[in-house]
């Protein structure tokens, strides 16, 4: 698809692997001013892995970057064919899940979904928090694939590749649809999100969680503010989050924090803190993943360190090679989350103990299946009891 953000003052070069291919030195070539992106994650908007071209930014001599307006958010309704997405990890808790949108304007700059904007043939850059998808149909597709004779009820997961609470959901209202579908056949659902929009849905939460059919769970990754306002610009802060979470516990809807991901020298210092402001807002799980950078993550990792961490960024980066074998990433199960070696057996450490002497469950808690009632589809012929 055809990048809109990027039309005047460019110049296309011929590559064999787009932005992935761009080595550790080229980092900086493609950088963004910071007037035209502020308010965003990412430093850099280049060119995705798959497209046979890059694009670079460059000055004609005509003031035409100047001329280049900022990043806008723009959403694209996406009707989609089918919305449960199946998947079989070993090393997932769960084995469906609802994504009600591609792409995320929270601009998370560690965010392991940013690759996937590339098949949509944008960056995994600046596109993925500006150029959004919303599978307006989806609510509709959720009745029809629930209605399935051969479906069986098993959890399903919200926000696990983008956030269903992200700022478009205030005026798309997909995600609280999704769950009045799932309110009404009486179907499980966990939620992971980062926003404190999600209060919003805390009338549908509270009355699932009474019927042990919902739980919550927030990400808060740092306590600090001007951390968090870096690396996720446009999420809640961290004391709204922590806000929410308490919120929901009161309301009775089971809840838990994850630190997702913890950054070695940047916020690992911070595990027991969050732990305990987590547990002094009544959640009832916790659990970590260490940062992950796959393709496309890794080149925008290091532009967002140089730019906002420089100090800290080479020691960031080794020790997290020294947790992946030298590499920057670790895609085998079991090992991609967590990481291997000293340093990632300190932090496992560090959070199990943190997490007995809070009192925090080891255990996931289950929610019910036993409740499933099938949906009636328009047409469909009604149950006699």
């Amino acid at each position: 698809m055809h990048n809109d953000h990027e039309d005047r003052g460019m110049i296309e070069i011929e590559t064999s692997g787009g932005c992935d291919a761009i080595g550790e030195a080229d980092t900086g070539a493609e950088g963004i001013e910071n007037d035209r992106r502020r308010g965003r994650g990412a430093v850099s908007n280049r060119t995705g892995r798959f497209e046979p071209q890059s694009r670079a930014a460059f000055d004609d001599g005509w003031d035409s970057l100047a001329e280049l307006p900022p990043f806008k958010t723009q959403v694209q309704g996406e009707p989609a064919r089918t919305i449960i997405t199946k998947n079989e990890s070993p090393d997932i808790s769960f084995d469906r899940s609802i994504n009600p949108y591609r792409g995320c304007e929270h601009g998370c700059i560690y965010c392991y979904a940013r690759p996937t904007h590339c098949y949509l043939g944008h960056s995994a850059g600046l596109d993925f928090e500006t150029l959004l998808y919303a599978k307006e149909n989806a609510a509709e597709l959720l009745g029809r694939e629930l209605a399935n004779p051969r479906y069986i009820p098993r959890t399903i997961a919200l926000g696990t590749n983008t956030d269903p609470y992200q700022p478009i959901e205030r005026e798309k209202r997909i995600t609280r649809q999704i769950l009045e579908v799932l309110e009404e056949a009486q179907h499980p659902v966990g939620i992971v999100t980062k926003s404190a929009l999600i209060l919003r849905d805390g009338d549908i939460l509270e009355r699932m969680a009474a019927k042990g059919l919902a739980k919550v769970a927030l990400s808060v990754t740092t306590l600090d503010r001007r951390l968090a306002r870096a690396m996720e610009p446009r999420a809640s802060t961290p004391p709204r989050r922590l806000a929410a979470l308490k919120a929901l516990s009161d309301a009775g809807v089971p809840t838990a924090v994850m630190m997702a991901p913890i950054i070695p020298a940047l916020n690992d210092y911070e595990i027991e803190r969050v732990l305990e402001a987590a547990q002094a807002a009544g959640v009832r799980e916790a659990g970590y993943v260490l940062l992950r950078l796959p393709l496309e993550i890794k080149t925008l990792f290091r532009e967002w360190l140089r730019e906002n961490e420089p100090g800290r960024a080479k020691r960031v980066i080794n020790i997290l090679q020294q947790m992946h074998g030298g590499q920057d990433y670790t895609s085998a199960f079991g090992l991609r989350q967590t990481g291997s070696g000293p340093y990632a057996v300190q932090i496992a450490q560090r959070f199990r103990l943190a997490k007995r002497r809070l009192g925090l469950g080891e255990n996931r808690l289950g929610l019910r299946t036993d409740l499933f009632r099938r949906p009636v589809l328009p047409g469909g012929q009604l149950g006699l009891l």
